[in-house]
């Protein structure tokens, strides 16, 4: 995972320069409609818009853009919107398990998309169950580096808020908490001063799949070509990428 957490911040990092921009807002401003529809538009009492919104305006989402879609998802502005969330399983190049996380107003157009970029890309459909015992759900705060913040800050700032462990993920630090805990781990790093880029529930891997360049390469374009549908929210993976490997693929 450390592998796909990485690649995920550097796309994240190049998101808000490359052609992929408009692609990447669409689906941002879905997830604030959607926790808008859940908890409605009050962000005091919705912690998870807070982190919809959050992570939409770190990636540049414009605000008039995010005010829209919380009002558009409260059923404020007199749109209504209706998603659902399906989970597919899969296989990726040298026996990477992937789940692939849609949020669709067409069952049928999702399912058919998604088989079709496995297919084309080197992957395989698995059965429900199959890929899935392999991971467990948890919440993943990612922190960016800088200069003066250390590791240490980070442990000493949310580990009295339920924090599992910090991952040293090279540009940045990873967060791994219960679900139940992510919302206090977010707050107890703003208490510390400490800015955040996102806070998610996230499918984290149990045993992971280490690659070298060639295999990773190939399962990056599988990844990119399910992440390029509309209605794929999140691809999670159970592989790792060495770092001699990952600064190898960074310079492709």
């Amino acid at each position: 995972m450390s592998g796909h957490s990485k690649w995920a911040t550097t796309k994240h990092q190049k998101a808000i320069k490359d052609s992929r921009r408009a692609k990447s807002f669409a689906k941002l401003i879905k997830n604030i409609e959607v926790a808008a529809k859940m908890g409605g538009a009050d962000l005091s009492g919705n912690p998870t818009l807070v982190d919809a919104v959050q992570k939409a305006k770190k990636t540049s989402v414009p605000n008039d853009n995010i005010d829209r879609a919380i009002k558009r998802g409260a059923g404020l502005s007199g749109e209504s919107i209706d998603y659902q969330t399906i989970m597919y399983e899969g296989y990726g190049p040298h026996g990477v398990a992937l789940l692939i996380e849609c949020l669709t107003d067409n069952k049928n157009r999702a399912a058919a998309e998604v088989r079709t970029a496995m297919t084309r890309s080197g992957g395989t459909m698995a059965d429900p169950g199959s890929v899935a015992y392999n991971f467990s759900r948890k919440g993943v705060i990612s922190v960016s580096k800088t200069d003066s913040l250390t590791e240490d800050d980070i442990l000493l700032a949310v580990l009295d808020a339920g924090a599992e462990e910090v991952n040293d993920r090279g540009q940045g630090f990873e967060i791994v908490t219960e679900p139940s805990d992510l919302v206090a781990a977010r707050t107890a790093l703003q208490g510390a001063g400490i800015d955040y880029d996102a806070a998610d529930a996230e499918f984290v891997p149990g045993v992971t799949v280490s690659l070298d360049a060639e295999t990773a390469r190939k399962v990056f374009r599988l990844i990119d070509a399910l992440e390029d549908l509309d209605d794929v929210q999140n691809v999670f993976a159970n592989f790792d990428v060495p770092a001699d490997v990952m600064a190898e693929l960074e310079n492709d």
